[in-house]
Protein backbone atom coordinates (compact mmCIF):
# COMPACT_ATOMS: atom_id res chain seq x y z
CA UNK A 1 0.00 0.00 0.00
CA UNK A 2 1.25 3.47 -0.86
CA UNK A 3 1.88 5.77 2.08
CA UNK A 4 -0.17 8.94 2.25
CA UNK A 5 3.01 11.06 2.35
CA UNK A 6 4.10 9.64 -1.01
CA UNK A 7 0.65 10.03 -2.51
CA UNK A 8 0.63 13.69 -1.47
CA UNK A 9 3.80 14.49 -3.45
CA UNK A 10 3.18 12.39 -6.56
CA UNK A 11 1.97 14.17 -9.68
CA UNK A 12 0.95 13.05 -13.14
CA UNK A 13 4.08 13.10 -15.34
CA UNK A 14 2.02 14.26 -18.32
CA UNK A 15 0.11 17.26 -16.93
CA UNK A 16 1.78 17.65 -13.50
CA UNK A 17 -1.69 17.47 -11.93
CA UNK A 18 -2.80 15.61 -8.84
CA UNK A 19 -3.25 11.83 -8.83
CA UNK A 20 -5.42 9.75 -6.55
CA UNK A 21 -5.52 6.11 -5.55
CA UNK A 22 -8.13 4.05 -7.39
CA UNK A 23 -10.79 2.06 -5.55
CA UNK A 24 -8.88 -1.22 -5.72
CA UNK A 25 -5.58 0.33 -4.60
CA UNK A 26 -3.60 -0.98 -7.57
CA UNK A 27 -3.34 2.22 -9.59
CA UNK A 28 -3.10 5.99 -9.49
CA UNK A 29 -5.64 8.00 -11.46
CA UNK A 30 -5.10 11.33 -13.20
CA UNK A 31 -8.60 12.59 -13.93
CA UNK A 32 -7.35 15.49 -16.11
CA UNK A 33 -5.47 13.17 -18.51
CA UNK A 34 -7.88 10.24 -17.95
CA UNK A 35 -4.93 7.90 -17.32
CA UNK A 36 -4.25 5.18 -14.76
CA UNK A 37 -0.69 4.52 -13.59
CA UNK A 38 -0.27 0.97 -12.34
CA UNK A 39 1.20 0.16 -8.92
CA UNK A 40 3.42 -2.93 -8.94
CA UNK A 41 4.94 -4.31 -5.72
CA UNK A 42 3.96 -1.09 -3.91
CA UNK A 43 5.85 1.01 -6.50
CA UNK A 44 3.90 3.41 -8.71
CA UNK A 45 4.92 3.13 -12.37
CA UNK A 46 4.75 6.79 -13.38
CA UNK A 47 5.65 6.35 -17.05
CA UNK A 48 3.34 7.93 -19.61
CA UNK A 49 4.02 5.13 -22.10
CA UNK A 50 2.87 2.49 -19.60
CA UNK A 51 -0.25 4.34 -18.40
CA UNK A 52 -3.62 2.92 -19.36
CA UNK A 53 -6.70 4.90 -20.38
CA UNK A 54 -9.17 5.51 -17.58
CA UNK A 55 -12.37 3.58 -18.06
CA UNK A 56 -15.62 4.69 -16.47
CA UNK A 57 -15.74 3.45 -12.91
Amino acid sequence: MIKKELLDILACPKCKGAVQLNDTGDGLICRACRLVYEIRDDIPIMLIDEAKPLTDE
